[in-house]
C-alpha cells in the first residue's frame, strides 16, 4: 500500500483534527480509493467524513447505476466501527453519510451556450459547496491524482500558459482539497485491486476525441517510455515552480497594495505597475482585474497586456475595455479601473411564453406543471395561482424576499449579502406580483410563490449580463 496520500496530507496540514471533510465520490477508483482512504485515516487524523455524489445525467442509465453503486459501496465498505482500547470497547464512529444531487447538464450548458465539460464542473462544484454547508463540512476532498496534474500541466504547456499554469493543481485551495495529487492511477487500481475493492468505469474515458484522454493514453506513456519516473519527476517539480509563483505573487501584491476605492472604482498610479519587472507588473495587473470581479481574473494575456500599455502610456486620457463589462482608463497619472453603466431596467410586462429583454437581461418564461425541480437563483417556478401575470421591474424601497427555508429581509440587504456591486443593483430584475417581490435574479423566488408539486406554475430562467458571469 502507498503512503503517499497520507504523507501530502500531513506535509500540507490537509485535514486539521476536529474537521468534518465531504468526500466527492462518482463511483470511478480515483474517487472510490480516496473515499476508502479516508474513510481508513478518520480515527488517527481525528475527522468526521461524509460523502457526496453528484448525477450529471449525461450517460442514461449509466449514471442511475453510477449513482446506486455508491450508494452500496458506502453502505458495504464505510460502515460504523466501535473503536477498541486496553480497558475494552470505546466510542461508536458513525458510518459514512451519503449526500446526492442532479442536474440536466446538457440542457445548462446549451441555455448557456458553453462546453459540456465546463457546464458538469459549474454543476459538480455548486452542488458540493452546497451539500458541505448541509453537513457543515470545512473541507471538500476531490481525487484529482498524480496523473491528472500531469495531464493538467501538460494541456496548459500546450495552450500557452505563464508560470501559474505550470505549477498545476495545489493540494490545498480554499476549503478544495486534493490529498492524491502525489498517488498515480497505477497505485490507486493497485491497492483497489489488492483489496478486492470494486469501482465503476466510465465509457468516456476511453474516447480519444477528448484532449486530456489522448493525452492519457497516447502521450504520458511514451514520456514514461523515453524518460523512465518523467510523471514523479513532473509532480516533483511543481511544487518549487508553484513557490516561484507565490513569490513573484507576493511582490505584485505590494506593487498594487497601494490601489484605493473611490466609490465602486479602482485607483492606483499607473507608475506602479508601469515601473516594475514584466513577471510581476502582469501579476499585479490580474490582481487589480480579480478583485474588480469578485476574484474571477481569468484574463487572457492581449488583455493584461494592454492594461500594461495603459500604464506605461503617455496618453492622460486613454482607455481601454476589459472583459466583464470592465473599463480601465488613464486619469493623468492614475490607472483607474471602473464598471461600465447597466443599461436601466423600467417595467414592463413579461412574455409569458418566450423570451424578454430586461435592460441587459434575457428573461425566459415557460408555463408548465411543476414538477419539484430544484429551485436556483437564477432558474426556478413561481405558482400561476399566485401570481397569474407576472411583470419585471428594478427593486423598490421596502422590498423585502425570504426565500425557501430562509428568513425574511430586504431585497437590498439580500444583494449585500450577495456582493452584488451596488452600481449593478438597480439593474437587477425583479418579478412582481401586484407589487410585491415574488423573485428577485440572483437571489431566487420568495417562499411564499414557491408552487407545491402537480400546481400549474412559470418556469423563469434568467440569463445574466457578461458583467455579472463572475
Amino acid at each position: 500500500m502507498s503512503d503517499r496520500m497520507e504523507q501530502l496530507i500531513r506535509d500540507y496540514r490537509l485535514i486539521p483534527p476536529g474537521s468534518t471533510v465531504l468526500c466527492a465520490v462518482s463511483g470511478g477508483a480515483d474517487s472510490v480509493y480516496l473515499l476508502h482512504r479516508l474513510y481508513t485515516l478518520r480515527r488517527e487524523l481525528d475527522f468526521t467524513l461524509v460523502a457526496a455524489h453528484y448525477d450529471h445525467r449525461l450517460r442514461g442509465n449509466e449514471s442511475t447505476q453510477d449513482a446506486n453503486f455508491v450508494e452500496e459501496f458506502i453502505r458495504l465498505c464505510c460502515p460504523a466501527e466501535r473503536l477498541y482500547t486496553p480497558q475494552g470497547p470505546g466510542k461508536e464512529l458513525p458510518g459514512v453519510t451519503l449526500l446526492t444531487g442532479s442536474g440536466d447538464v446538457a440542457g445548462e450548458a446549451a441555455r448557456l451556450r458553453q462546453g459540456l465539460e465546463e457546464t458538469a464542473r459549474q454543476m459538480r462544484y455548486a452542488f458540493l459547496q452546497e451539500a458541505a454547508k448541509r453537513v457543515g463540512a470545512d473541507l471538500i476532498a476531490t481525487a484529482h491524482n498524480a496523473s491528472d496534474n500531469a495531464e493538467t500541466v501538460l494541456l496548459h504547456l500546450g495552450r500557452g500558459s505563464g508560470l501559474r499554469g505550470l505549477a498545476g493543481m495545489p493540494p490545498k485551495r480554499g476549503s478544495l482539497i486534493r490529498p492524491l495529487l502525489t498517488t498515480s492511477r497505477d497505485e490507486i487500481e493497485n491497492y483497489l485491486r489488492y483489496r478486492g475493492l470494486p469501482w465503476r468505469e466510465d465509457v468516456t474515458n476511453r474516447d480519444d476525441a477528448y484532449a486530456r484522454n489522448r493525452l492519457r493514453h497516447q502521450v504520458l506513456p511514451v514520456l514514461e517510455d523515453l524518460f523512465p519516473g518523467f510523471l514523479t519527476r513532473l509532480n516533483q517539480t511543481c511544487p518549487h515552480l508553484r513557490e516561484d509563483e507565490d513569490y513573484l505573487s507576493a511582490l505584485a501584491a505590494q506593487a498594487v497594495e497601494c490601489a484605493r476605492r473611490e466609490g465602486e472604482d479602482l485607483v492606483l498610479p499607473a507608475a506602479a505597475l508601469a515601473h516594475q519587472p514584466p513577471s510581476v507588473a502582469i501579476r499585479g495587473a490580474r490582481m487589480l482585474i480579480g478583485s474588480m470581479t469578485a476574484g474571477n481574473d481569468n484574463c487572457a494575456a492581449p488583455h493584461l497586456e494592454g492594461l500594461l500599455d495603459l500604464c506605461r502610456g503617455s496618453d492622460p486620457s486613454a482607455r481601454l475595455d476589459l472583459p466583464g463589462g470592465l473599463i480601465a482608463r488613464r486619469r493623468y497619472g492614475e490607472l483607474v479601473l471602473s464598471r461600465s453603466s447597466p443599461t436601466p431596467l423600467s417595467p414592463k410586462a413579461m412574455n409569458l411564453a418566450g423570451e424578454t429583454r430586461a435592460g441587459d437581461w434575457i428573461v425566459r418564461c415557460t408555463p408548465g406543471t411543476y414538477q419539484g425541480e430544484k429551485q436556483s437563483p437564477l432558474d426556478f417556478w413561481l405558482a400561476q395561482e399566485k401570481l397569474p401575470m407576472p411583470t419585471l421591474r428594478p427593486r423598490r424601497t421596502g422590498d423585502m424576499l425570504a426565500p425557501p427555508g430562509r428568513h425574511q429581509k430586504s431585497v437590498k440587504k439580500w444583494m449585500i449579502d450577495q456582493k452584488i456591486p451596488a452600481c449593478c443593483r438597480e439593474a437587477v430584475p425583479v418579478v412582481d406580483g401586484a407589487g410585491t417581490a415574488a423573485a428577485v435574479a440572483l437571489l431566487g423566488p420568495h417562499r411564499d410563490f414557491v408552487p407545491q408539486k402537480g400546481q400549474l406554475s412559470w418556469h423563469i430562467t434568467f440569463v445574466p449580463p457578461n458583467y455579472l458571469h463572475s
